[in-house]
Order: structure tokens, then sequence, then C-alpha cells
């Protein structure tokens, strides 16, 4: 593994554009071609399959698919009266009934392209031996901080069919419900991200703890980090093979790290990931997000994901001219921007359109950033509308 890691991270930034075709119900099937006109000219595929996986694809379509990022939960009223008599995160989560039902509250709301799963990106590593909760005002709660090399040790492969049933079956439920009217996604958060709850105890805002970690034992961190790098992998399987169609690797807190620390404990192990599940999975689309991620969009590209999820904090066309635009990209309007006007959000919509299709690449619409609490929830609603009302030919 680790000659194949030093192996990936000398090699440059770049990946031909995506030709593709369906090769199962509502799947993208991934092949390289020189351009993003060849991957345009491709064949067509099922013309029933939903549109996010269509605009993936190449194909001709007359506005570009939306999704937001945290769709799903604090700001909708219905999950607010949801929590009044589920009262935890995790019973949320992990009761399949409960949390199909929070995933597929904004679809009945809003009919956006893509359903992502209600669910955390820690929720796999309670099969990991990492014992981990998450409390209202504090979030998650590691209580056994893992920081030695005994402690690594004692972190078990996953199992995702022991451990994590509800998520197979959730996605399953999904998939049955939305059918061909929207993409069902799945999600799972990269290692470094991962190992900042793991090692920290939970949430930070200097991440002290990591940084000591990474300066004194890196053998360590690196340890830990191929055990969560082998745990992702598996996990983007066992979500695929339940149905996923479409999976977004968080990466949220590798911003935190200079460029050159990232590209020694964040790149090598998302290229890793990327490279074995397409290998596993080579006809699921895989979106890359990093949070603040201004300083590492060209990083992010030598990742070869398929999909560039850009954060606000980046301009579209500079984002798109800096990565390349053999790659699919996805956001990028600010999520503040949705406490603002209807005249403003449908402004700022029509404006990142129009930004990512004059750079003549394949795009998602979404914001740079989850949804926030307190959001307006008529504003959401008008996001929606406006976005699925685009039609490229008036852009």
């Amino acid at each position: 593994m680790q000659a194949a890691l030093a192996n990936q991270a000398a090699t440059a930034a770049f990946k031909p554009a995506l030709k593709t075709r369906a090769s199962r119900s509502g799947a993208v099937q991934v092949k390289a071609v020189a351009s993003v006109e060849q991957a345009a000219a491709a064949p067509k595929g099922n013309s029933d399959d939903p549109l996010m996986l269509r605009a993936l694809r190449g194909e001709d379509v007359e506005r570009p698919p939306v999704w937001m990022m945290r769709q799903a939960g604090r700001y909708m009223k219905v999950y607010q009266d949801l929590c009044k008599k589920h009262t935890t995160f995790r019973e949320r989560s992990e009761n399949v009934d409960i949390a199909v039902e929070v995933s597929l509250q904004p679809w009945r709301a809003f009919q956006p392209d893509g359903v992502i799963l209600f669910s955390d990106i820690l929720t796999p590593i309670t099969g990991m031996n990492i014992p981990f909760d998450i409390t209202a005002g504090k979030g998650p709660i590691i209580p056994d901080p893992i920081r030695t090399m005994e402690a690594v040790d004692k972190v078990t492969p996953l199992i995702p069919e022991d451990c994590v049933p509800f998520v197979g079956e959730a996605l399953r439920r999904l998939r049955a419900e939305v059918g061909n009217e929207a993409a069902v996604l799945g999600f799972v958060g990269a290692p470094f991200t991962l190992a900042t709850y793991i090692v920290e105890g939970g949430m930070s805002k200097n991440y002290i703890q990591i940084k000591k970690l990474m300066f004194t034992e890196p053998a360590v961190l690196h340890a830990l980090l191929q055990k969560l790098a082998d745990a992702v992998i598996t996990y983007i399987k066992y979500q695929y093979d339940a149905g996923a169609q479409v999976v977004q690797i968080f990466d949220s807190w590798a911003a935190q790290l200079s460029p050159q620390d990232f590209d020694v404990f964040c790149a090598p192990y998302l290229k890793y990931i990327i490279a074995e599940a397409k290998k596993q999975c080579p006809d699921l689309p895989i979106i890359l997000y990093i949070s603040n991620s201004g300083s590492l969009v060209e990083r992010m590209a030598a990742c070869n994901p398929d999909i560039i999820s850009l954060c606000h904090t980046v301009d579209m066309k500079e984002g798109i001219q800096r990565a390349g635009t053999q790659f699919a990209y996805q956001g990028n309007m600010d999520s503040g921007v949705l406490f603002g006007s209807h005249e403003m959000i449908e402004q700022r919509v029509r404006e990142t359109a129009k930004a990512a299709k004059d750079m003549g690449v394949r795009h998602v619409m979404n914001l740079g950033h989850g949804i926030m609490q307190g959001t307006p929830e008529e504003n959401a609603a008008h996001f929606f509308k406006v976005a699925k009302e685009l039609r490229y030919a008036d852009l």
C-alpha cells in the first residue's frame, strides 16, 4: 500500500473526460474519452434515468440537476416536529423508518434531483471498535480518543452488513421510493476528517491533538488513516450495492492543513480510496468535497474524482480553470444567500449555472456548503424552484 501511495502522490493531475453509458438501472458507467465534446456526443443511455446521471454522462440536458448539502434537517419545520418525538440524532439516523422519512422530507417538499441518505460520516466507526455519540449542542463525542499505536491496533475492519445494516436498508427503500425521479446519493467521510474527530475526541477549533500527533508521531496517524481508508472503500462499495447511484466524499476539515501537509496526510488516502472504489464500482460517480478549499483546488483534481464540489470561497470559473474542464463540477452558491431576497437567490442561482455553462463543463447545482440552521424554508423552496426552472438555452 505504501508503495502504491508513493506512486499515486507522484502522478501528475490529469483525468480524461467521462464517457458513460447505463450499465444497470440508474447507474453510470465511466470510460475515458479525449474531450468534453466527445463525452457530450456519447451514446445516450437510458433516457428514463435520473437527470443527475444523464447530466454526469455528458448527455444533452435542458438544465443542471439540483440538490443541496444538508437538505434534510434542522431548517425544515417537519424535521423539527419529528425531533420532538425522536430526540437523539442516532435514533433518527440509525432507525431505518425514521432515516428514510427524514431523507424524503425535502424530496416531498422540493423535488430535488438528488436525494441523499440522512446519516452521519461517523456512523460506521462504531463497527470499527470506536464508540461515539452525538449530543445536542456538542456534536460528536468520542469518549476514548485514539492517540497511540496501541489504540490504533484495537481498531477493527469494517463489516457494514453486520454493524450498519440500517444504512443498506435505508438506501434500498429510498431507491424504491424515488424510482428514476431522482438520483439516490450516499456519502462517506474521508480518513483525515474522520481522524480529526477520533483523535480530538469530538469537534475542534484548532485541531491541536491531531496536529500534535502529525508532527510528533506521524506513524501512529498514518496507521489510523490507513485503517480508515480501507473502511471507507468497504463502505462505499456497501452503499453502492445497496442502491446508491452517486457517492460524495466529505473531507470537510482537510483545509485545516497546509497544502504541503495535505499532500502527506490527505491526498494519498483520497487517491487510494477513489482508485479502489472505481475498480470495485466502475459505474459509480464519485464527488469530492472539501470545505474552504480555495488553496486546494488543483490538489482535489489530482485525487481524480469524477465530480469536484467547489465550496463558495472559490469562483466557479476560476476553479474550473485551475482544475480542468475534464471534470464535472458541483456547487457552489454561498448558503448565506438563502437568507437574502428571492431576487438575490434567483440572481445567484442563474450566475452560478451560467458560469459553469460558459466553461463548457457538466454541472450539478448545489450550495458551496451545507444549508445553515435557521434558513427560511420558503427561501430553500425558492432556490429549488429557480434551479428547476432554469434552461441552458436562456442563460
